[in-house]
């Protein structure tokens, strides 16, 4: 999949601080790695929150109900 025409835009919108992934730009890859490991990828999440590594739904939920928005 590293052949994704889309994979210049998604990485200016990836926030992912996971240094070495390689799914970083591939996002149907990520989504995909994040779901089977019951969590959401890292742009579903404010930075704050992103570098905790903390990308569990039950994170993401709390947070949306803390924040009472989309961030």
């Amino acid at each position: 999949m590293a052949d994704c025409p889309n994979i210049k835009k998604n990485l200016s919108n990836c926030n992912c601080t996971y240094e070495p992934c390689s799914k970083k730009g591939l996002c149907c890859e990520c989504i995909r790695y994040h779901f089977d490991n019951g969590e959401l990828p890292a742009c579903l999440f404010p930075d704050d929150i992103e570098k905790t590594f903390d990308r569990s739904i039950e994170r993401f939920i709390e947070l949306y109900r803390q924040r009472g928005r989309w961030w």
